[in-house]
């Protein structure tokens, strides 16, 4: 990928060096030159530059060949994610809790629900604890409890790829996941090695910098010559730095690293924020589900989505990529959860045609994607079998592109056939209702009416 990324940055240089009179079958010099240094030969190279309003390319080489897409595949990523989750959908991330607040007490738990937010940041991160702080919570007298559970994906193997755990590009998807699984650390050159560290420093990870000074060298990506390890023993992780920079490099530079499952990631920054707020936790960090009658104390918001699809573009940011297929792939999840609530004999009840109605039709769209080898449960194999190139998951984008238009199908169909649902007066219909609700958040619709207009029942 980073020859592929210097041959690109080649030729988009070379742009603004096109004359009208430049030949489209002609690949520029400076990217004859750049192939030639990287052993790649012609036939292995496929380039299409033309202007949005142009009637003729500027460069066209091999055109027609079928090419491996790579990170373009991530346009398709994006366009299925507009038409099917809409420009104003965000992400959102809620603490919620059953205790009351007394003397700067929260007797309870604090519940966090994870939204599958992809561009959740620390500095949002203190924005929520901030507004708990001024909500008079000081000590939280019970658990924090991580709610997950909108994302059900098979277990995520940062090294499977390229055996570099640590990169941020191999971090899985996680509804619950802050500066997207990684942490910023500030390098120092000192006189015999280099000073590290990481502001705030999640709570349970301690860096140990071993990073030695070379005599002779050029500098040039100083990140190049150094390696990074985890260990982890009694609760703490223990980031360990080696290598050596040239003695040209004397300016302080970021290194981005991974050193921590996102689940802990978030921990230990909540802990390390909640502290130099002047919080206290009484309790454990524990995974759970938010209690149906929990009441919302604070939620933040993500960007809406054209604005995070640009970042996943602009970046070629494969988890913001993984995290929008996760978020496509939550419906059936709720509608398990769903059933769960269900009265025994549900089917049998005046108003379960419409239950019956939708358990087939999620049944046939989930034996469908299982045919097809895109069921959120198969992710695991075609996660492996895409790990070369994990933008390529945005082909299988456009058979969920599919699913999602008759689950939506299905949603509208249920509100203007069963009316009632809209206001449930029993188990099986509130249950229904909590259904076609969570999926139309999924899917980044408005809120259920409270009523249909008759004339629209069929």
């Amino acid at each position: 990928m980073p020859a592929c990324n210097f041959l690109l940055t080649s030729l988009l240089a070379t742009l603004a060096m096109l004359s009208s009179a430049a030949r489209a079958d002609t690949l520029p010099p400076p990217l004859e030159a750049s192939l030639a240094r990287s052993n790649i030969p012609h036939s292995a190279v496929a380039v299409v530059v033309q202007k949005v309003d142009g009637d003729a390319p500027l460069v066209s080489h091999r055109s027609g060949e079928a090419m491996n897409p790579a990170s373009v595949m991530k346009l398709v990523t994006a366009r299925v994610a507009l038409e099917r989750l809409g420009p104003t959908f965000t992400w959102k991330t809620g603490v919620f809790t059953r205790g009351e607040i007394s003397d700067g007490v929260l007797n309870g738990s604090l519940h966090i629900t994870g939204g599958g937010d992809p561009r959740l940041s620390r500095e949002r991160l203190w924005l929520l604890l901030r507004e708990l702080r001024a909500q008079g919570i000081r000590r939280i007298a019970g658990d924090v409890v991580t709610d997950r559970s909108l994302f059900r994906l098979a277990p995520h193997d940062p090294a499977a790829f390229d055996q570099r755990p640590l990169r941020p590009y191999n971090v899985g998807a996680d509804a619950l996941m802050v500066d997207y699984g990684a942490i910023r650390l500030r390098v120092e050159p000192t006189a015999d090695g280099a000073s590290v560290r990481s502001d705030p420093l999640p709570a349970g990870l301690v860096i140990e910098s071993r990073i030695r000074r070379s005599e002779a060298g050029a500098c040039g990506d100083p990140t190049s010559q150094l390696s990074a390890s985890t260990a982890r023993a009694g609760g703490v992780t223990r980031l360990s730095l080696n290598g050596s920079l040239a003695a040209s490099c004397t300016e302080a530079f970021d290194w981005n690293l991974a050193p921590l499952p996102p689940d802990r990631l978030f921990e230990g920054l909540f802990r390390s924020l909640w502290k130099e707020l002047g919080g206290e936790i009484g309790g454990h960090f524990r995974p759970g589900s938010t209690p149906p009658d929990a009441r919302l104390l604070a939620e933040t918001s993500s960007p809406p989505l054209p604005e995070v699809l640009r970042d996943m573009n602009k970046w070629s940011n494969n988890v913001i990529a993984r995290h929008v297929l996760a978020t496509l792939g939550a419906v059936f999840q709720h509608w398990t959860v769903c059933k769960r609530k269900f009265p025994s004999q549900w089917q049998a009840l005046p108003g379960g045609r419409a239950g019956v109605y939708v358990d087939l039709r999620m049944q046939a769209l989930e034996k469908s994607l299982a045919e097809s080898g895109s069921h959120p449960r198969q992710q695991a194999d075609w996660l492996h079998m895409f790990e070369e190139d994990p933008s390529s998951m945005g082909e299988l984008v456009l058979i969920n592109k599919e699913a999602l238009w008759q689950v939506n199908n299905c949603i509208e169909a249920c509100v203007r056939r069963w009316p009632q649902l809209l206001q449930p007066r029993t188990t099986f219909d509130a249950a229904m209702h909590d259904w076609l609700q969570s999926c139309r958040m999924v899917l980044g619709h408005a809120a259920l009416p409270a009523t249909v207009n008759a004339d629209a029942a069929i």
